[in-house]
Formats: structure tokens, sequence, C-alpha cells
């Protein structure tokens, strides 16, 4: 029984990485998953959870986020690349390749222990995502992709939305009736706070599909991981608004992402949110 516990209890997961990771992004991922690791063994929930800074991307700095982060930081600086990051900003290291990462994606639900959160990031080089990874923090499970080669994990190859599964984000103010008409439409709806996992849960066929019903709450770190992982595995990666998903050290640039299993099921997603 823990429920008198304020710390979570449980041990993080060691990232399951394959030999083929690229060097750069493998060591950002352990570090972060060291760094949550010791995090949660020192600090309570709520310590945890409480705001310590603002972040470079105009958000509130969770302490979990910060903590991640730091260790992050020095992982790019021993490995000799740049990093783009959501509380850092960016960081030159006067180095062609720049590592664009999220900590720690789900900060919320990581910091009050909820299984539901991961690191993710993108091997950029120049301005060119080369390569993913996501690593799904309290299991080690682990997606990567090198762009323009095959995945061995396929989407579901849904065309249609009627019958789908999808995850949503949460509807906020000005897109309940975009949410409800996703909802009604779809067969399942999940929200699981965590766009980074969501979208990784839609490359390899779980889910359907991902949607930010119009709020254009998306970063860059949010999605650049499944711009390079989704295509790789059959699917797509959209803004709702058409907007391109490139890269950008400017961190107030945001879309509304939609992962979709086939470019079919993303026009029809995209068709019913706008109405």
């Amino acid at each position: 029984m823990f429920s008198r516990v304020t710390k979570n209890p449980w041990p993080v997961g060691e990232p399951q990485l394959s030999q083929d990771v690229h060097p750069a992004l493998a060591a950002a991922a352990r570090a972060a998953a060291r760094a949550y690791q010791e995090a949660r063994q020192l600090h309570t929930r709520a310590e945890l959870r409480e705001e310590v800074a603002d972040g470079a991307d105009g958000t509130p700095t969770m302490r979990v986020d910060a903590l991640v982060e730091g260790a992050i930081v020095e992982a790019a600086e021993a490995s000799g690349v740049n990093l783009l990051s959501e509380e850092a900003g960016f960081v030159d290291h006067g180095s062609a390749a720049t590592l664009v990462v999220d900590p720690v994606d789900g900060s919320a639900n990581a910091a009050m222990g909820v299984p539901l959160s991961c690191f993710a990031g993108a091997l950029v080089i120049d301005t060119v995502p080369i390569e993913a990874l996501t690593v799904w923090f309290d299991t080690g499970r682990a997606w990567s992709a090198k762009a323009g080669r095959p995945t061995p994990f396929r989407t579901s190859g849904r065309t249609r939305l009627r019958g789908a599964s999808i995850c949503m984000m949460r509807p906020k103010r000005g897109t309940e009736e975009a949410w409800t008409r996703v909802a009604s439409a779809a067969d399942r709806i999940r929200i699981l706070c965590t766009t980074c996992l969501e979208t990784m849960l839609v490359a390899e066929g779980s889910v359907d599909a991902f949607a930010d019903p119009g709020s254009d709450t998306h970063r860059l770190m949010d999605l650049i991981a499944a711009l390079v992982t989704v295509p790789a595995a059959g699917g797509v990666l959209l803004d709702l608004r058409g907007r391109p998903v490139e890269f950008d050290l400017d961190l107030t640039r945001r879309w509304s992402g939609i992962a979709a299993a086939t470019p079919e099921l993303a026009d029809e997603l995209i068709a019913t949110i706008l109405g």
C-alpha cells in the first residue's frame, strides 16, 4: 500500500535502444532516464510539479523538466552537438548537428507518477531532421526511426474516421465543437496528455490517429520526433492548417499537429475538425 507515500516508489525503465541509434540521441535518452529516476527518488510529487522558472518557449518550467533537461544539456555538450530544448532554448556548440528534444513530454503525468511520459528527440543536420528517438520512461520502450527508411513497426493503415481509435488533446477553449465532432465520428477517444507518446502509438498501429483539434499548442519539440517516425512507419504528420512543420530556432512558433495512419484518414480528420 502506497497511499501515504508522497514519492513515486516505482523504478524508471532502462531505455531499450537498438545498436544503430545515433550515439548523441542515445546518450541524451539515457541521461534523461537516469535523471528522471533520481528525481523521483529525491523529490516528492508536489516538489516535482512545482514551477521553478519560465522556459525559453515562454511556458512555465516544472522542477521535473529542469532536472531532466539539465542532464540532457550535459550529455549534448559531451557529444559535441548543439541542443534545442524547450527550457534551455538553443545551446550552440558549433556543430552542424543539433538535438531537438522534449526532455519530459507529459510533465504533469511525470511529476505525479502517472506512467505516461517520455523523452523525445530528433537529430537535425543543418536544418534537416534525419533521425528520431522516443523513450517511454516508465517502461523503457523505445521507438527509433531514420528519415526515408521504413521502420519494422507500421501504422494501422486505417483510411476512414468512422470506427477509428483516436487520441486527442483535451478540449481547450474554442475547440470544444471541433473536439465533439471528432468524438462523435470516431469509435474510441483517448486523452493521454503526452503528444510524443501518443504519436508513437499511431506509428506502431495501436491507435489510428492523434489530433490537436485547433488549439495551436504544439512546439517544434512536441512534433519533430513524429515528423521522422510516423512517415517512416507509413503514416503522415501534418499541421491542421497546412503550415509546414520545420526546423526553426524560434520557439514561439506553434502548430496543431495531426498524426494519422494514412493520408486519407488525416484528410478526413482535418475536414471534420475544420467543419
